[in-house]
């Protein structure tokens, strides 16, 4: 029993390791081929958005709306990419991934 609770708060420290890491670390999403890019954290901040003069068009803001957002959904899906990779393991380890909050998956 000792060891089976040992085990348990080790996977609960990799976890809180990797929910640090994933808060580090920076991904970058981008639309209209570059003109828009968006960096986010691996969980999920936005903490940079870049848009290339190009894509201002004041007579057309609407399509530089439509590229903000998805750059920012395009990081946020590498973000998502790589909560899993980072905590994929940990969260099966876990019971499968259910029931782990801060855990999207």
């Amino acid at each position: 029993m000792q060891q089976l609770l040992q085990q348990a708060q080790k996977m609960q420290q990799d976890l809180a390791t990797a929910q640090e890491e994933l808060a580090r670390t920076e991904v970058e999403g981008q639309a209209g081929g570059g003109l828009v890019k968006a960096t986010v954290t691996g969980s999920g901040e936005l903490r940079a958005l870049v848009i290339d003069p190009k894509a201002v068009d004041p007579a057309d803001t609407e399509t530089l709306a439509d590229l903000v957002v998805a750059a920012v959904q395009a990081a946020n899906e590498n973000a998502q990419a790589l909560q899993e990779q980072k905590m994929g393991p940990l969260a099966q380890a876990l019971g499968g991934g259910s029931g782990i909050p801060g855990l999207p998956f």
